[in-house]
């Protein structure tokens, strides 16, 4: 079926009581929905279901892997120790691991952002850099002291990368809210941006319709070539 609209599904993060409810209750930004809005796309949002991924990917033409404040499980790329700081949303990770690999199985354009691109390289057989200030000597501040509506840092983009083509330039000004990050990646899987200090901050695999992840939040639209990712990703969608 042939849909004149593109939808995209957004993955949401979830809370345990507290705050806004007394009882578990999901949370996304707004920015997310109105940057795939911006780009033309409908978005909708899937709840944490594993079981209904297949429905719900029946029902969207393209995947955003949303960021949050949680990690993937060590287990899932080998480790055989979890860092201290690694805080895990089982029923998060377990719904966006089915819902990404049915993704990738239909060829489905998909975009990862902050800890998207950090599943995304995982699911392509990468592994991760479990904290990075003690992982990478002399490293940036990647979970910056500014706000995120502002650069935290510069990433160095690869010429003739998808990355490339989309941004047009070779060095972007991004946010930064992440301690972890890609280390080794999987077959397939092509790095296109890098912090001065050597910390991957983009992926993208080679071969399919649309298929990028990104370290910083392109929803924040603190670069021009955030509102190119979000244009690339839906116009990708069928």
């Amino acid at each position: 079926m042939v849909r004149a609209m593109k939808v995209i599904g957004i993955t949401l993060d979830s809370e345990e009581p507290g705050g806004y409810s007394k009882l578990p209750w999901y949370a996304l930004r707004k920015n997310y929905c109105e940057a795939v809005v911006a780009a033309g796309g409908v978005p909708i949002l899937l709840p944490h279901e594993p079981e209904l991924a297949a429905g719900y990917l029946d029902l969207i033409d393209g995947l955003l892997i949303t960021g949050g404040a949680f990690d993937v499980d060590p287990a899932l790329f080998g480790a055989a120790t979890r860092h201290a700081t690694v805080i895990l949303k089982a029923r998060r990770t377990a719904f966006e691991l089915a819902a990404l690999r049915g993704a990738l199985d239909r060829d489905m354009p998909v975009l990862g952002i902050c800890g998207g691109q950090q599943l995304l390289n995982v699911v392509l057989g990468g592994t991760l850099i479990q904290h990075i200030p003690d992982a990478v000597p002399d490293c940036l501040a990647h979970e910056q002291p500014n706000p995120r509506t502002e650069p935290g840092h510069d990433v160095l983009v690869s010429p003739g990368t998808l990355l490339h083509r989309i941004a047009g330039r070779e060095r972007l000004s991004v946010n930064s809210a992440h301690h972890q990050a890609a280390l080794a990646v999987g077959p397939g899987v092509v790095v296109d941006a890098l912090a001065p200090d050597g910390v991957i901050e983009g992926i993208e695999v080679l071969g399919r319709r649309f298929c990028l992840g990104v370290q910083w939040h392109p929803e924040y639209h603190i670069d021009p070539a955030d509102r190119a990712i979000f244009d690339a990703f839906v116009g990708a969608c069928a």
